[in-house]
């Protein structure tokens, strides 16, 4: 799946923490531009739907279902991300970082309406390079992907759920949607994986104010520094600096 996409030689995790993988690129556009929470939220809603807190981050209130009203399909969605980004000995993965929470929520808002683009006809198919040419909005894609995902595992493994396959088995799944080999309607399911893919990593790697980077985990994973107010005093030493990183939160605190 993913691994033909990673640089000869080198683990994800290796390339993560090696720095290549500019942060930067990740978390721009508008999949984090529409949601801004208040921290002042009730956290009693972050079981509300039945869902169960990750730790006791500093974000747990984020933990509650905007968009996914079946937990079913939020269980199959936790499952993907995670397999897309999985917790090993160098970190957390996608569930411990609220990589699905994030996703969630930025569904159930202006980034699932695709609120910001151009979304009248015609619908042709374009280039590769032009991005998806579909009439499909991202929170109907998400669903309907998620619950193919769903469909793909009880057909082939005797009606077992996603997220009680193996991890194997939940790649063989992931591989077949990359692949293009799975029917969908709006778009390929190779543009699907691509969406979620991509979605994950934002998710791993924003700032935990959108709902996801969990304690800024992902952050610290590369070295990180967040959103620091400046660097005057270090800008011109030649040695490293491991600073903690701080979030856009801290700066409305």
């Amino acid at each position: 799946m993913a691994d033909e996409k990673k640089p000869s030689g080198l683990t994800r995790r290796e390339f993560i923490k090696n720095g290549s993988f500019a942060v930067g690129g990740l978390i721009g556009g508008g999949l984090i531009g529409g949601m801004l929470f208040n921290s002042s939220s009730d956290t009693s809603t972050s079981t509300s739907n039945g869902d169960h807190n990750h730790g006791n981050g500093s974000n747990d209130y984020m933990e509650a279902r905007m968009f996914f009203k079946r937990q079913e399909d939020f269980r199959v969605l936790s499952a993907a991300v995670e397999r897309i980004f999985p917790e090993d000995e160098v970190g957390p993965g996608a569930i411990a970082l609220s990589v699905p929470y994030f996703i969630d929520r930025q569904l159930a808002g202006s980034w699932g309406f695709n609120a910001r683009e151009y979304m009248d006809g015609p619908f042709e198919e374009g280039e590769d390079t032009q991005g998806t040419q579909s009439a499909l909005l991202r929170r109907d894609a998400f669903l309907q992907g998620v619950r193919l995902i769903q469909k793909e595992a009880k057909a082939s493994h005797d009606g077992e759920n996603y997220f009680d396959l193996t991890e194997e088995q939940q790649d063989a799944i992931l591989e077949k949607f990359e692949a293009g080999d799975v029917e969908m309607n709006g778009m390929s399911s190779s543009q699907f994986f691509s969406l979620l893919r991509v979605a994950t990593l934002r998710g791993v790697y924003s700032d935990p104010v959108y709902g996801g980077n969990k304690n800024m985990d992902g952050w610290r994973m590369k070295k990180y520094p967040g959103g620091q107010m400046a660097y005057m005093d270090i800008i011109e030493d030649e040695e490293f600096h491991d600073m903690e990183p701080i979030s856009l939160h801290e700066h409305h605190n």
